[in-house]
């Protein structure tokens, strides 16, 4: 029996933006069609790529006509690298999709009932807004579909930048990125140009042969810069270049790195060693430190972190007599941000290094009334732990993008606080844990944040008030 051909849909009218930044039309038999190189308002041809029973999926071929919320790309890379997927629609639009994505999502996945959103807050810098970037080197680099028609003007593969989608080994070389504002791209060029000059042999995914392996580079809203290079093998040129950043880019205040020589280049397991100045940077935020070292998570745009918290802490109205929980909590960061408008904060976090910076930021910031736990949330997070520190007044949830275990709702409803405040980077499984909720709570105020323009992402914040059942 012969494959079934994938077929072309002509003139297909893009009507709206779904999940994971695909766009949306409908073909001729009804079933909906994912896109994924084209925009709202776009006129264009579908080859699909995938037939399904209420569904294809494609890429536009031909464009006949072009949304007017479209605009150029500033990236280069734009198309290839899978970084910045909207880049070719206005930002008016970007903040238009994201926060329908959210009302479609807790309507109808959660099929809650919700007030108005408020409108979705947007961000003050929608490029160079990243403080942190991690790259890879690699001795095959992606080419381009240009460089394989001219083969004949290849001169070396070696390349330093992201991932290709699907492509475990490949790597897009990047000329400038416009994710994380300057030196970070300079530091960049002149790592892989003076590797190149002196002949540092680029990490071999296939042969795991190779010395430059990874890179990742911290600004902080203070100023501060980090690099931490990680090297797959030993040699005498890793102190050559070590020794040539630090005199290029005297401005770095925190040079670290590691031989990693395992399958995969997580940094977590690493023993990192400091070639130059101090084993961490700062962030600020109301006054108030964290340090942030190589391991640490933070958000990764600055501003709008203290954007969103401020919304977290608004929504959670405390008024200074409140034992608040602070589930899932990372390093702390919300805890100590509403602690001053709290009697006590509770932090529960899985990772024992994010707890121990917690702790270290707390006691360097001078705040007294905060607690932290280490643990997987489902197992900790039970009676004996309730009886322990007290039943809380106020919940604040900012899990992963799965959501929250079962068990951990579970449990908020056996305890039923009269207030929670859910801070979600997936608005899908954010909607999910909701419905779970809904018979007990009612959503009183969401808020949508943009923390990653250029992107499909976006935050959210909603604000649970305990029902009247009597």
């Amino acid at each position: 029996m012969s494959k079934k051909k994938n077929i072309t849909i002509e003139n297909v009218i893009v009507t709206d933006a779904g999940a994971k930044g695909k766009s949306v039309a409908k073909a001729p038999d009804g079933r909906v069609i994912f896109i994924n190189n084209a925009i709202p308002g776009d006129v264009v041809d579908v080859q699909t790529t995938k037939k399904k029973s209420a569904y294809y999926e494609g890429f536009a071929t031909k464009f006949h006509e072009y949304s007017n919320r479209r605009v150029t790309p500033v990236c280069a890379h734009f198309g290839y690298c899978g970084g910045c997927k909207w880049q070719d629609m206005n930002y008016e639009s970007q903040l238009f999709y994201k926060q329908k994505e959210v009302e479609n999502n807790l309507v109808r996945l959660g099929k809650i009932t919700i007030p108005e959103l408020m409108p979705i807050v947007a961000s003050e810098n929608i490029y160079f807004y990243r403080n942190k970037m991690e790259f890879s080197f690699s001795d095959m680099r992606w080419l381009t579909p240009e460089e394989i028609q001219n083969a004949n003007t290849i001169e070396q593969r070696n390349g330093l930048g992201f991932h290709i989608a699907g492509a475990w080994d490949k790597i897009l070389d990047i000329d400038k990125c416009y994710l994380q504002e300057d030196p970070s791209n300079a530091i960049r060029l002149e790592i892989k140009r003076f590797a190149l000059e002196n002949n540092i042999a680029f990490y071999s995914p296939r042969q795991q042969t190779g010395v430059l392996r990874s890179m990742m580079i911290r600004i902080s809203s203070t100023g501060e810069i980090m690099l931490v290079i990680q090297f797959f093998s030993d040699s005498k040129k890793c102190n050559l270049l070590l020794e040539h950043i630090a005199q290029t880019f005297p401005q770095i205040t925190s040079l670290q790195y590691c031989i990693n020589s395992k399958g995969n280049d997580a940094i977590y397991d690493q023993d990192l060693k400091i070639y130059k100045g101090t084993d961490c940077i700062y962030e600020e935020m109301e006054g108030l430190r964290f340090k942030i070292n190589a391991k640490s998570f933070y958000q990764t745009n600055s501003k709008q972190a203290h954007k969103l918290y401020q919304v977290t802490r608004d929504f959670a109205d405390l008024k200074g007599d409140e034992l608040v929980y602070d589930l899932y909590t990372g390093t702390g960061t919300i805890a100590q941000f509403v602690a001053r408008k709290a009697k006590k904060v509770i932090g529960v976090e899985a990772v024992p290094e994010a707890i121990a910076d917690a702790k270290a930021n707390a006691k360097a910031n001078g705040i007294e009334n905060v607690s932290f736990y280490v643990g997987d949330m489902k197992n900790v997070f039970n009676d004996a732990f309730i009886k322990a520190n007290g039943t809380p007044d106020v919940i604040i949830t900012d899990p992963p993008r799965d959501g929250m275990h079962k068990d951990v709702v579970e449990q908020i409803l056996q305890i039923a606080p009269p207030k929670i405040v859910y801070v979600s980077c997936n608005s899908a499984t954010q909607a999910r844990d909701l419905a779970l909720l809904d018979e007990m709570y009612k959503v009183t105020k969401v808020q949508p944040v943009d923390m990653f323009p250029q992107t499909y992402h976006v935050e959210n914040v909603v604000l649970l008030e305990k029902r009247n059942l009597s």
